[in-house]
């Protein structure tokens, strides 16, 4: 079920009245999983089984790791429990990709190797709760968290529907204390969530959905159009791929926020970054928080020498740019990434260059640059997109886009920008403080239904749901 289905809201308002009707706060967690189960197996409900084992595994193996009195067997039952996530996660994700790299490996020697065609349907989510029992088991391995004894919550914690699908990625310190937590409901806090989902609803379900219209030919050709129509078309899928997965975000945080839970942000205003490290302190918080924790900081950090440190820097994004898919794209995207953060470190600018250089100039360069990696990680062959790089570097005739098209464009990116430069201020929500919460419900009811006549026809996925 997609958020911003019919058959959601149907399944949300039945698991939201069960929720506050049932007194005992055990049982009101029960069901939260019942219901986040269901949710997941309206999909598929095998992949339901492949989730329950790989939690189980590591419910047990953090259980075995708090009570070993030696540190070798701590050591070890880490060991597995990585060895089992990672080996799932690969094979699910990457099985087709690693052969095919093997076969073409063996051909450049000489070998003659056809993979075997087997289809294999990636699990939803996959990658997310991998990440979160991953962080589970090691959290516990380092002492942060307390081994979880009771199974209802640490499913729940694995489950949650919310962030089941396309995260955000949350900790166990995070959210663990939240499921103890007897929850009261409280209007204000379900008003809060009401306005995260309904922005959220206006991000996916308009601007994405729209802009996805317009981005999603011009990928498909770029050979075919003008370098000025590449331009706005990379532009448009940096805001597309912003609202989409910002969108889910904000309508995840908001259903969370109606069932007393909260889950951390996972966006802050990514395109008003002035440097590529400040970008991925500001995108897919999360994620990059994750690699930064579980990867790069036990793989050495910045603690050693330089070429150690761009060393850890550009695996770990690497490792970050794969995550993502399975495609050479995706880790070309990394290896991008990984550079230009190694760069920044070794060339830092000086005190003068600071003051002589705008921060909007920043700003505007981050972004330039953010924005050819787009193109790498949009064009899932190599090839595609260095033909679209080329088309915009260099200023070439070709085909462009209805005035009208254009037009509507802009105006969806014109908006982004605005909400990313007025976001800091809050303005919606003293607003809402102000006016009478009647007010507030029916301006609330006649977004929710201008969004629905706004969504275009042909509205897809999550673009995350693939990860």
């Amino acid at each position: 079920m997609l958020f911003h289905s019919f058959g959601f809201f149907l399944f949300f308002w039945i698991v939201f009245g069960v929720y506050w009707r049932l007194r005992e706060h055990e049982r009101r967690m029960r069901w939260l999983l019942a219901a986040s189960i269901i949710f997941y197996g309206l999909w598929s409900p095998w992949f339901v089984l492949l989730i329950a084992f790989t939690a189980g595994a590591d419910y047990l193996i953090a259980l075995q790791i708090e009570a070993a009195a030696q540190e070798r067997a701590r050591r070890a039952w880490l060991v597995l429990s990585l060895v089992v996530s990672l080996s799932l996660l690969a094979f699910f994700k990457y099985a087709h990709f690693m052969l095919e790299a093997g076969s073409g490996l063996l051909a450049l020697f000489g070998f003659g190797f056809v993979p075997p065609a087997f289809d294999l349907v990636l699990p939803l989510g996959i990658s997310f709760y991998t990440f979160e029992t991953i962080s589970y088991v090691v959290d516990v391995y380092r002492g942060r968290v307390r081994a979880e004894r009771n199974v209802f919550h640490y499913a729940l914690y694995i489950m949650f529907f919310p962030h089941l699908i396309a995260g955000p990625i949350v900790r166990p310190s995070q959210f663990l204390w939240q499921i103890r937590t007897r929850k009261h409901f409280d209007w204000a806090r379900l008003q809060f969530g009401a306005q995260l989902f309904l922005r959220g609803l206006l991000k996916k379900a308009v601007f994405a959905d729209r802009l996805a219209l317009v981005v999603d030919p011009i990928f498909r050709a770029p050979g075919e159009f003008s370098s000025a129509t590449l331009w706005l078309g990379t532009v448009a899928y940096a805001v597309q791929v912003y609202c989409d997965f910002a969108g889910y975000t904000d309508m995840a945080r908001g259903v969370a926020q109606a069932f007393g839970f909260k889950l951390p942000i996972n966006f802050d205003r990514p395109y008003l970054a002035a440097s590529v490290g400040e970008f991925w302190r500001r995108w897919h918080i999360t994620l990059s928080s994750w690699v930064r924790d579980y990867l790069y900081i036990p793989l050495g950090g910045s603690r050693d020498v330089a070429w150690k440190t761009y060393r850890n820097l550009i695996f770990s994004m690497v490792i970050l740019g794969l995550w993502h898919g399975a495609g050479w794209n995706f880790i070309v995207f990394g290896l991008y990434h990984g550079v230009l953060l190694s760069l920044e470190r070794a060339f830092p600018l000086p005190a003068w260059t600071q003051r002589g250089l705008p921060r909007l100039a920043r700003i505007g360069v981050t972004f330039t640059v953010v924005c050819f990696g787009l193109v790498i990680f949009r064009n899932p062959s190599l090839a595609g997109g260095a033909i679209m790089l080329q088309r915009m570097l260099q200023p070439l005739a070709g085909a462009t886009l209805p005035l009208s098209v254009v037009t509507i464009t802009l105006v969806i990116i014109g908006l982004i920008f605005a909400g990313h430069v007025f976001g800091r201020a809050r303005l919606w929500r003293d607003l809402a403080g102000r006016v009478p919460a009647p007010l507030v419900g029916v301006a609330m009811a006649c977004l929710f239904l201008l969004i629905q006549l706004l969504i275009p026809e042909d509205g897809g996925t999550f673009i995350y749901f693939q990860f």
